[in-house]
């Protein structure tokens, strides 16, 4: 058993925000001066995928351009999956929230007359994206918010923590067990805000750091939430292609390169875009199994920035240039070779308009939480804006809340460390840019025993039997989510799973019954 750690006891009772991405540094900026704790799993500006983000951030700031423009482009890249309201009402919010990162320093891309520089993405439909630093915009925003955050005296920062379980009792949050820097503590709070991102790396080929593989999920779903939209993946159909990088995080190529004119080619020279409408810029999952096809077809697939950018390449996009260089590959002379990587979960923790959970005291924000802005497929651009303005809502609605009188004792058992290896490999088979009822029930026999044991593998593998679930579930193809033996659209539905429900419907693939003392149930 454990109990609260001494060097604790002086925040209990305060909100807690897990993750240092710009969602969690939003919303902890935004929460001052109420006194709020900021747990992450790395350094600050060092870990997750916020300070990894080159394509920028979308926002109706130029005079041809418009909310109801971006919130139509929204919509189409969606497939008929977005909650329009709750779309509007975020990107209404995007210009404020470019506002406010200006405000505390963030140094965006400007014309020669010091007008922000607007960038142009696939499948939108005006020249809206902001970008810092060229390919920089992620580092930079993150930059500046850790600087705020750091001088910000109400924000508590724990750095090189591992939060393991959220604890709940009588249906609400009572506290967080912590492991690393706070090894074995419980820090007991009755509010808090899950910004732990994405899922990516529980795929083979992903952009997203090793992190990032849905810890933030499996510890909602094991407190009980509701998660939704849990099939849809999106596959980046431009990842540079190296040999080795397996189960590493793979370096992207921005979508932006492509909006300055770079084409896709085959190994033999052929644009196979050219007669796709958009071409290039399509939406990503439309580009990703088209570069998924060639590849399947045995071609290699490059992109070709050599006529359109030239010897500018790095100026305009230096990152991406100083990771291709690393490669021995120089964009304004070569072929830069690519393949689709695991990039972006559009689903997530299911929250309403305040960005609360179905759990008392959980509020979540970022790629983690699924608040309907992205439907079956995210518009380039869209998720720092959303990051940032969802961060700002979940602050509002804690200060409006009388912060609650921590729980007297919680104890309980402190699970092991994640291991997502095992689960990444039946992911990587079976919930790729193509999907089979076959290799999906496969997926989730394979995941379920796995869930069902008090070992490293267990979370991870829980998140993935779960995305395999509402994968098998949904019988048709919508954005990034591709049924092979469903191939059209269907009803237009989003998903809602439960731990509960997760189990239920695994078992009645006739997957092994767990033992009573390790049942998915089990929440600690």
């Amino acid at each position: 058993m454990t109990s609260a750690h001494p060097a604790l006891s002086a925040l209990h009772g305060q909100p807690v925000i897990i993750g240092a991405g710009l969602a969690g540094l939003s919303a902890a900026l935004f929460l001052a001066p109420r006194p709020v704790v900021l747990l992450s799993r790395g350094a600050l500006e060092q870990d997750g995928s916020s300070p990894l983000a080159q394509g920028g951030m979308a926002a109706a700031m130029a005079d041809d351009d418009s909310v109801a423009l971006h919130l139509a482009d929204t919509l189409a890249a969606g497939a008929g999956l977005c909650d329009r309201d709750m779309a509007e009402r975020i990107l209404s919010g995007a210009p404020q929230a470019i506002e406010e990162l200006q405000h505390i320093g963030t140094a965006f891309d400007r014309t020669a007359g010091g007008a922000l520089a607007l960038g142009l993405e696939a499948a939108h439909s005006r020249h809206r994206i902001v970008h810092a630093h060229g390919d920089g915009t992620g580092r930079e925003a993150v930059r500046a918010l850790t600087a705020a955050v750091r001088a910000c005296p109400s924000i508590t920062i724990l750095e090189h923590v591992d939060v393991r379980r959220l604890l709940v009792m009588d249906g609400a949050l009572c506290g967080v067990m912590l492991a690393g820097a706070a090894e074995g503590a419980i820090l007991r709070t009755r509010q808090v805000v899950l910004a732990t991102g994405g899922a990516g790396a529980l795929f083979t080929h992903t952009t997203n750091p090793a992190s990032s593989f849905g810890m933030g999920l499996a510890l909602a779903a094991r407190a009980g939430a509701e998660l939704a939209d849990l099939e849809f993946v999106q596959f980046h159909p431009t990842a540079l292609a190296l040999p080795g990088m397996e189960g590493r995080r793979t370096p992207l190529i921005s979508e932006a390169v492509r909006g300055e004119g770079a084409l896709l080619v085959n190994g033999a020279g052929e644009r196979f875009m050219a007669g796709i409408p958009g071409a290039e810029l399509a939406p990503r999952d439309v580009v990703a199994r088209a570069v998924w096809a060639q590849l399947q077809q045995g071609e290699q697939v490059f992109l070709d920035a050599r006529t359109c950018l030239g010897t500018g390449f790095a100026t305009r996009f230096p990152a991406i240039s100083a990771a291709c260089a690393e490669a021995g590959i120089n964009p304004e002379t070569h072929l830069i070779p690519i393949r689709p990587a695991a990039h972006y979960h559009m689903g997530g923790i299911a929250v309403d308009a305040r960005g609360r959970s179905t759990v008392e005291g959980l509020w979540a924000c970022g790629e983690v939480a699924s608040t309907g802005l992205h439907g079956a497929n995210r518009l380039a651009s869209n998720s720092l804006v959303e990051a940032v303005v969802c961060g700002r809502w979940v602050a509002q609605d804690i200060a409006g809340i009388a912060m609650p009188a921590p729980a007297r004792r919680v104890l309980g058992e402190i699970p092991p460390a994640a291991d997502p290896a095992p689960a990444r490999a039946i992911l990587s088979r079976h919930l790729g840019v193509l999907r089979h009822a076959d290799g999906l029930t496969a997926a989730v026999r394979e995941l379920l025993p796995l869930a069902e044991q008090s070992r490293p593998a267990s979370d991870p593998a829980l998140v993935g039997l779960m995305m395999a679930l509402c994968a098998l579930q949904r019988e048709e193809s919508r954005g990034g989510h591709f049924r092979t033996d469903f191939p059209t659209l269907a009803e237009t539905r989003r998903s809602r799973i439960t731990l509960a429900a997760a189990r239920t419907a695994a078992l009645t693939l006739e997957a092994r019954s767990a033992p009573a003392s390790t049942s998915l149930d089990q929440t600690n």
